[in-house]
């Protein structure tokens, strides 16, 4: 018997078959499926379909800022103009007193949403961080106070005004709306968040609770601070009932009420009106800008555990 006989060969192994496609060809980690390709493109459109609804209306408003009353008739569903003019920019400097409007507006946006901030978020900690009879209670009254439409009590509030000489003041502008039901519901539920053992750390070092909501309450607090200046500015910026209501001199009017001087009883400037809209857009514009980081993040984590 030769020596090549004698040696025993290892026995080989017959290749298993592939039970399914992706043994042969393994999916990439990168790699998606038809269905959640699908996805994504329905996805981008239904995003652009709702872009070009939320644009159109804004480019056609700049668009007739800059476009005479002629052209906006002739061609109302026009995009853009058949002839820039800067006659609606000029009719808003000149037919009316525009620095006038736009400080009393920047006055009672800025003040009433800084007391608004103080006031809510002050009474939002007391209903979130401290224990007393009756806390469930007030809360319960302070979100009953939401579903009374405002102009229920704008007619006790006008004689309120009256009687203390506020009308076509600051004051009578700024403090019946120092304080906002939503704003002390929304810091309440960021607050509730925030972990208790911080103000049981602090009140070792001997804070008590107004030291805890303002130093320690408050920085952690950004995204709601945030979320309720935009919203309540913004609101504050549009407002058009309340100054037409407290005031009826022009020179404490804000702006969204003066540009309703432009509407006259038989002819209306609409260029100077679309002009006026785009410059008292400006601020709102920029102010959600710079606080969209936060804002975004207090509208997504508020009132989740």
């Amino acid at each position: 018997m030769s020596t090549e006989a004698s040696v025993r060969r290892p026995p080989v192994a017959e290749p298993t078959r592939a039970s399914s496609p992706e043994a042969v060809h393994p999916r990439r980690p990168g790699r998606r499926t038809g269905a959640a390709r699908t996805g994504s493109v329905l996805k981008w459109v239904y995003l652009g379909v709702g872009l070009v609804f939320a644009l159109v209306p804004f480019v056609w408003m700049v668009s007739g800022s800059f476009r005479s009353e002629a052209d906006l008739f002739g061609h109302p569903a026009s995009l853009l103009p058949t002839s820039v003019t800067l006659h609606g920019y000029e009719g808003v400097w000149s037919q009316l007193p525009f620095l006038r409007l736009l400080l009393n507006s920047l006055v009672f946006t800025v003040v009433t949403t800084v007391l608004t901030l103080l006031f809510d978020s002050m009474c939002a900690y007391a209903l979130a961080r401290m224990r007393f009879v009756g806390r469930n209670v007030a809360f319960v009254l302070v979100i009953a106070t939401l579903m009374v439409p405002f102009q229920v009590t704008l007619i006790p509030v006008f004689v309120e005004l009256f009687h203390l000489g506020w009308l076509n003041t600051y004051q009578g502008l700024i403090i019946p709306r120092a304080t906002s039901a939503f704003g002390i519901f929304l810091f309440r539920q960021f607050f509730i968040d925030i972990p208790t053992e911080l103000d049981e750390a602090a009140r070792i070092d001997g804070a008590g609770h107004w030291r805890i909501y303002w130093q320690v309450i408050l920085p952690l607090a950004k995204p709601a601070i945030a979320t309720v200046a935009v919203l309540n500015g913004m609101a504050l910026w549009n407002d058009l009932l309340w100054p037409l209501v407290v005031t009826t001199s022009n020179d404490m009017l804000t702006l969204p009420a003066g540009l309703t001087l432009f509407g006259g009883a038989h002819v209306t400037d609409h260029a100077v009106l679309l002009a006026g809209a785009v410059i008292s857009l400006l601020p709102i514009a920029l102010g959600f800008f710079f606080a969209q980081k936060f804002f975004v993040a207090g509208v997504a984590t508020t009132g989740l555990k």
